[in-house]
């Protein structure tokens, strides 16, 4: 570590270590937002309009998608990371304090839906390889089958649709 060298660093039981990710812990931690947030499928669930409200958004996502629709992992997989684009676009764009998740089904289809106060118009811009930022729209328009954002006497719904095969 820079300007550390010679001074003994801490190990064992106080090092922090990265965590492993763990179907079983995050499908606990999904059904614990379920329990705690409510149902995007019942009714809109509103969250704070804070970063951390992305994995949140991200668990309510996969529970549903995978556990409750019964899609694949590679669907659940995709729904959640343009999820996660749309709320990291609401938090940061919008200066509202709450945002809305809403996730829907008809047949062939599944629609995540994200609202939020503010009437700004999201824009999708060219993406360069070496970008660091800019590229959640790109992400949305890449994988998901349609996307668009409706206007509201106050504010807007940003949302995507992607097919499903039905059973």
């Amino acid at each position: 570590m820079a300007g550390l060298e010679g001074i003994e660093q801490p190990r064992g039981h106080g090092r922090a270590t990265a965590a492993r990710w763990s179907p079983a812990v995050e499908d606990e931690r999904a059904l614990r937002a379920l329990e705690l947030f409510g149902n995007p499928t019942e009714a809109e669930v509103p969250l704070p309009s804070r970063p951390e409200s992305a994995a949140t958004a991200r668990r309510l996502a996969q529970v549903v998608v995978l556990r409750q629709w019964g899609l694949t992992p590679k669907m659940t997989e995709d729904a959640v990371l343009l999820v996660s684009e749309l709320v990291g676009n609401a938090v940061r764009h919008t200066g509202a304090r709450v945002f809305g998740l809403r996730m829907r089904r008809r047949r062939g289809w599944i629609r995540i839906e994200i609202r939020d106060p503010s009437r700004g118009l999201p824009c999708l811009m060219p993406v360069q390889e070496m970008d660091i930022s800019g590229r959640g729209l790109f992400l949305v328009d890449k994988l998901s089958d349609r996307w668009g954002v409706d206007l509201l006497p106050r504010g807007k719904t940003t949302w995507f649709e992607m097919r499903v095969a039905d059973r």
